[in-house]
């Protein structure tokens, strides 16, 4: 397929955007999707779509990774961060709700759009964010850059909200190097995404431009990498799971050791497994295993960093923090690559074990 778009010297324009736009709206269960240029700018688009900008609120996780903030901020709006379920590591939907209660009892400003994040591919609680939300009249972004091929119910995540977002980033499930994807059921706002990724260009025969627009396409020949890719996403997230699994049957009766929960309502992609590490119980910490690890060239790294801990949102509202501070101190995110082989899995698991005392 990539050396289909390469001997049709379709590179920057083709019809293998079209094409993967019709294949990731098909595989979700949307109407229409965007093909763009990372998962950064489907998040940004999204919320100019919801007509968000200077002075406006958007509600999201604080335990996320810094493009799910800074979309917000590219449209001059302040976030507001949610604390995590500790029984999901998503959004806290009782804290939302609590959050947005304290804010109409003291006649502060609402969100215009909660976003969700489904962090390392687990689906937050939609059912729950659209009872708060709807009624409230905000909109719902899903930033699901992580969660492709996971599942919320019946449904496939990334057709939870108003707006859905995928990114193809190379450190994905699928990837074509970078890239993303905005989708909804709503035709005419995934057309909008088009036209502005697409530096807003008036139907014209020169170049003419009435609203500002962005550089926020996906080539078609990196589309045509996502719709081969897209082929294989299946038996990658099945591999991603055993490993998971693989992970758990080995490291499970670790005192001290537990893994990333699964919420009883989906099916996570377990794009990447995570432990927590209670260092009282275990005998070593998280960063002391991170550094044995390293030591014996299997890269491992931290959770991700809060937002409401980062230095560039210092200051930024954050209803609860605990549980997501918490979990960045004792989370790991081990390796999880669909090639890894069941021997490594094994390696990595010895490594840890030996090195806390555990045969």
């Amino acid at each position: 397929m990539l050396l289909g778009a390469l001997d049709s010297n379709w590179i920057s324009l083709g019809p293998h955007v079209e094409s993967f736009e019709r294949e990731m709206a098909a595989y979700v269960g949307v109407d229409s999707a965007a093909a763009l240029s990372s998962g950064t700018a489907a998040l940004h688009l999204a919320l100019l779509l919801c007509d968000v900008g200077p002075g406006d609120i958007v509600a999201t996780s604080t335990l996320t990774f810094a493009a799910t903030a800074n979309a917000i901020r590219y449209c001059g709006a302040q976030p507001l961060f949610i604390d995590a379920d500790p029984a999901t590591w998503t959004m806290d939907v009782t804290r939302l709700e609590d959050a947005l209660l304290r804010r109409e009892a003291n006649a502060d400003k609402l969100p215009k759009v909660v976003m969700p994040v489904d962090i390392y591919g687990q689906s937050a609680d939609y059912d729950r964010i659209v009872e708060v939300c709807r009624p409230r009249g905000i909109r719902i972004v899903e930033d699901a850059a992580e969660a492709l091929g996971s599942t919320y119910k019946d449904k496939r995540c990334g057709a939870l909200g108003d707006i859905g977002v995928f990114s193809f980033n190379g450190n994905k499930i699928i990837t074509t190097a970078s890239g993303g994807m905005l989708l909804s059921d709503d035709t005419e706002l995934v057309a909008r995404a088009r036209f502005m990724s697409a530096q807003a260009r008036d139907p014209a025969p020169h170049y003419q431009h009435s609203v500002v627009g962005y550089n926020y396409r996906l080539s078609n020949l990196l589309a045509a990498l996502g719709s081969a890719q897209l082929e294989v996403l299946d038996s990658r997230v099945a591999r991603r799971r055993q490993i998971f699994a693989l992970y758990r049957e080995a490291l499970g009766d670790l005192p001290g050791v537990a893994l990333m929960p699964e919420a009883s309502y989906g099916a996570c992609n377990r794009w990447l497994t995570c432990i927590t590490i209670d260092a009282e119980l275990l005998g070593v910490t998280r960063e002391e295993v991170r550094l044995h690890l390293e030591k014996h060239e299997v890269e491992s790294c931290p959770v991700w960093k809060p937002m409401h801990l980062q230095p560039v949102f210092a200051g930024c509202s954050c209803h609860g923090g605990n549980v997501a501070s918490q979990i960045f101190e004792t989370g790991l995110c081990l390796p999880s690559g669909s090639s890894l082989g069941d021997d490594a899995v094994d390696r990595i698991c010895t490594l840890i074990r030996r090195f806390a005392g555990i045969p």
